[in-house]
């Protein structure tokens, strides 16, 4: 059977959290984030910020069960922890926290945060049915298909790039395909579209993307432009009959 797509913020899916971090202080937890994504081509660079409105004196960086990365000055944490050339170990969920001013116990744990690396197994195909060009309220879905029998398939748009949808790959003879229905299209569906695969042994170590697939919607603009259209001529009708009859 066919899996409903899921859509979601960018996450590592089945990887489990057993993070031995510091006891959680007082202080609020800081925030972590990726620049300039948090999806990462093989090679490439990514720069991880951990920020707090409080004036920690450092940072530690810590990833899945809780290995320290690195302790970060406060000055560095500013611009960022440099990770790259990026390889297949760097893939997985961090967290980063601070020191309570005047004691020994830590902030909480900044809400974890998943680095995916991408270009580590063969891209898959991506289409769309009924096609390229869909009319505002026909039904569109894609599909993502690939022989490498990857297990989920991750669905994204370039204008959205902090979330995808998600699907399980169902296998189809010696391939996989992932269908992600989006329902009746209209104007926010349109755009540039790629997916990805992955395995669940490792979900954050994801395929190289699929050829981008441009989606234009159609009728919706044309139609709304007509409704002008009828009614300024609904409204203007009157008006050239009243001018008729007083020639």
């Amino acid at each position: 059977s066919t899996m409903s797509p899921v859509v979601i913020s960018l996450t590592c899916l089945g990887r489990p959290m057993q993070c031995r971090l510091p006891p959680a202080g007082g202080q609020d937890k800081p925030s972590l984030s990726a620049w300039p994504s948090p999806v990462v081509p093989q090679g490439q660079h990514v720069t991880l910020q951990c920020r707090s409105h409080h004036k920690f004196d450092t940072f530690r960086m810590y990833k899945d069960n809780g290995i320290l990365v690195s302790k970060l000055h406060s000055v560095m944490s500013q611009k960022g922890f440099l990770i790259g050339p990026v390889t297949p170990t760097q893939a997985g969920t961090y967290r980063c926290c601070g020191p309570c001013p005047g004691s020994s116990s830590w902030s909480a744990p900044s809400d974890p945060l998943d680095i995916m690396i991408t270009g580590l197994h063969q891209k898959p195909s991506l289409w769309a049915q009924p096609g390229a060009v869909v009319r505002s309220g026909e039904n569109v879905t894609f599909s993502c298909c690939s022989e490498s029998s990857f297990d989920v398939y991750q669905l994204s748009r370039d204008e959205q790039p902090h979330e995808c949808w998600l699907a399980k790959g169902q296998r189809r003879g010696g391939e996989s395909q992932a269908d992600f229905p989006l329902g009746p299209a209209h104007s926010a569906l349109g755009g540039t579209y790629r997916c990805h695969g992955s395995f669940n042994r490792s979900p954050c170590e994801w395929s190289g993307p699929s050829d981008p697939l441009y989606i234009s919607i159609t009728g919706e603009e044309a139609w709304s432009l007509l409704c002008v259209q009828v009614a300024s001529q609904v409204v203007e009708v009157p008006l050239e009959q009243d001018l008729e009859a007083s020639s």
